[in-house]
């Protein structure tokens, strides 16, 4: 029987460049905050930039576009995670520093445990949130789904 783990990715535009007095708030928490989830229980991995793998580049995304991609252990633990730590104060001020979408910003999808994904995978995971609604396949917090029984 495989294990699974879950895969999250949430973008975001911000509303000014990273280094503008606009975001200064926003880039002073980033440290904190991914230490923060790095250490939380339930945390697998997140994309951090430092790979030389061609596969894992931001192509899908504009060059304007935050993105965070990360793996854990289960939905609760993301969960927890997202509303229940310091991530939450800096969650209530993300208008202040993103523009607002219409569409989803954030996916969630299971994989096989030791799956790293990419930002392509990633990348139409979100569009197929977008296109068709949450699915076994591609979720959110609200329509959640269990890990496949396979």
């Amino acid at each position: 029987m495989a294990v699974w783990e879950l895969a999250q990715l949430n973008i975001a535009e911000s509303v000014a460049p990273l280094d503008s007095p606009e975001l200064a708030d926003f880039v002073a928490n980033l440290d904190r905050i991914n230490e923060l989830a790095e250490k939380s229980p339930g945390f697998v991995w997140r994309f951090t930039g430092d790979a030389d793998d061609a596969s894992l580049s931001l192509a899908p995304f504009a060059e304007d576009t935050i993105v965070n991609l990360s793996v854990w252990q289960d939905i609760d633990s993301l969960h927890d995670y997202v509303y229940r730590t310091a991530h939450t104060e800096v969650m209530r001020r993300r208008h202040e520093w993103f523009v607002s979408r219409k569409e989803a910003s954030a996916v969630l999808w299971w994989v096989p445990e030791g799956h790293r994904p990419d930002f392509h995978e990633a990348h139409q995971r979100l569009m197929q949130l977008n296109e068709s609604g949450p699915s076994d396949t591609a979720f959110t917090f609200k329509q959640r789904r269990d890990a496949p029984q396979t």
